[in-house]
């Protein structure tokens, strides 16, 4: 991934009954209803961010980690991470896994892991990296974009 990242890749282990993982069908349906793109805080501030006058893309497969709104005019991205999947408040989180620890621990250990690898890449090619948590953009969007705008403003105005 990246050169100037260094710690080492967390392995997450296969999520199968060979592996000693069990799950029932209906916590596998629930699993599968979980959205990974247009959730509604990202609509919300992409709305907000379109209101603006700013066009930006979506799900942006040219760069590394797909940013959730890519202003490649800007060579911006932003990013608005699930607190569930991304790890927010993990240390307090980690202790109260029950079931197949193993995994899940794992598995957003590399999640933790795999967005400072993305953010690390996307500075490295000169752009400036965004995040903020899906609880942040429901509680206070205008202060969230009020940090973008802020940063893009003196770029607009070259």
């Amino acid at each position: 991934m990246s050169q100037g990242y260094t710690e080492e890749r967390i392995v997450v282990p296969r999520f199968n009954e060979e592996s000693g993982f069990y799950t029932t069908p209906q916590r596998s349906k629930i699993m599968s209803r979980i959205k990974g793109k247009n959730t509604k805080p990202e609509l919300a501030f992409r709305k907000a961010l379109y209101a603006l006058g700013y066009r930006y893309r979506i799900d942006y497969k040219k760069l590394i980690g797909k940013p959730d709104i890519a202003l490649p005019k800007y060579k911006t991205v932003i990013f608005i991470d699930g607190d569930y999947w991304h790890g927010k408040n993990w240390e307090e989180r980690k202790p109260k896994i029950k079931t197949n620890r193993e995994f899940w621990i794992a598995k957003f250990e590399r999640n933790i892991q795999r967005d400072k690898e993305v953010n690390l890449a996307l500075k490295e090619k000169g752009y400036t990296v965004f995040r903020f948590w899906e609880s942040e953009i429901k509680k206070d969007l205008e202060q969230c974009l009020h940090k973008v705008i802020t940063h893009l403003n003196p770029i607009q105005k070259r």
